[in-house]
């Protein structure tokens, strides 16, 4: 006789009730799995256990009529991952992604989260992850500003305001406790507007609207940047000012002199040489590079004007006191964040276990007993 399988679904207000929206137990969440990256103790996928995912993206033509075409953030991915610690558990997010989704009332991004038993492969919890992915990738950029940003920053500058714009915000302003002032800039200047008074409203801090990016950039101590890669964007070395922070959560283009004057502080040191390895194995590195937000600092780097990738900065040396982190008030630090699927397993598996001690989300059977099981 088999084993009885059971498995816990979690909606998207399953989710919210089990404290997604919690952002400071996300951001120390992070922070935890930050160092368990720099300790060695998780898995992802490809060949050396740091590739971002496995992408299905579509061709430009196709001879099959059902067979879907390239268009704006159009893709599928799938992110294994094992996270080690106190979370012990692997995992998958699996997700769509469609610019056209807005038309039809959707996320750009539609994502599912799997979370199963490291032994036995059975699953434990399939969940709603757009909020998950959501918070994730704002906790990120706040653990990057928990430690890199000038104690005395007083105004963040949002650049994109979209929901993971929104997320970032929401995550990174709980880490600047001198903040006075935040300004939002977005390539449409209503969800501009929308944000900043989402700030004023909800979380009593001054907020305005800057149409400008100039404007926005040169007063800012701290930049989150969470653009799409349907909104690209330019700094220039002469907006940014001394001791600004910039924490990259989407695409950038910035001068060289720009580049060369930061100091670059990278989530996860592995992850970027999958992502150099992963373009040159493309036969086009040029097109690789310019998928991944780090894509400039590569060619930085193949040219020798930065330092190699093994002697750089991450966040997780820092956090564990194994590199320095900001070293003078007049420091330009640029913080590389890209998504993970250990963030994701890290804080499902918060929300997994909350769910199982108040009762939340709903049992779902694999099976009584596996039709298929072998014979002891």
């Amino acid at each position: 006789m088999g084993k009885k399988t059971e498995f816990l679904y979690m909606s998207e207000p399953d989710c919210i009730a089990a404290g997604v929206l919690d952002t400071a137990h996300c951001v120390n969440n992070a922070e935890e799995v930050f160092k368990l990256l720099a300790q060695g103790d998780y898995l992802m996928g490809g060949s050396s256990h740091n590739s971002h995912g496995m992408y299905i993206v579509f061709p430009e033509t196709s001879p099959f009529p059902n067979m879907p075409v390239a268009g704006p953030d159009r893709r599928f991915v799938a992110m294994p991952a094992y996270l080690g610690g106190r979370f012990d558990i692997c995992g998958q997010k699996w997700y769509g992604s469609n610019a056209a989704n807005k038309k039809h009332g959707l996320p750009r991004s539609v994502l599912m989260l799997t979370l199963n038993n490291k032994e036995t492969g059975e699953p434990l919890c399939y969940m709603s992850a757009n909020l998950i992915s959501a918070a994730r990738t704002g906790a990120v950029p706040a653990v990057g500003a928990r430690y890199l940003a000038r104690k005395g920053a007083e105004t963040l500058s949002c650049i994109g305001c979209g929901a993971i714009g929104k997320a970032c915000m929401e995550a990174i302003v709980g880490e600047m406790p001198n903040l006075k002032t935040v300004i939002c800039h977005n390539h449409s200047p209503q969800r501009a507007e929308s944000m900043a008074a989402y700030i004023r409203d909800k979380l009593g801090i001054h907020a305005v609207a800057e149409p400008d990016l100039e404007t926005a950039v040169r007063a800012a101590d701290v930049i989150s940047v969470a653009v799409s890669r349907t909104a690209p964007l330019h700094l220039k070395r002469e907006w940014v000012r001394p001791g600004c922070t910039i924490l990259a959560s989407g695409p950038l283009q910035c001068d060289e002199s720009l580049w060369m004057d930061m100091d670059i502080v990278y989530d996860h040191i592995g992850l970027h040489h999958a992502y150099v390895q992963e373009a040159i194995d493309s036969g086009d590195k040029d097109k690789g590079y310019a998928g991944v937000i780090g894509g400039p600092i590569y060619h930085l780097i193949d040219a020798g004007k930065k330092p190699p990738l093994d002697d750089s900065l991450s966040i997780g040396k820092m956090i564990l006191g194994q590199q320095p982190a900001r070293t003078s008030e007049n420091q330009i630090l640029c913080f590389i964040a890209c998504g993970m699927a250990v963030f994701d397993l890290g804080l499902g598996y918060d929300l997994y276990h909350t769910a199982l001690e108040k009762g939340i989300g709903q049992k779902l059977l694999l099976w009584e007993s596996p039709a298929q099981c072998e014979d002891e």
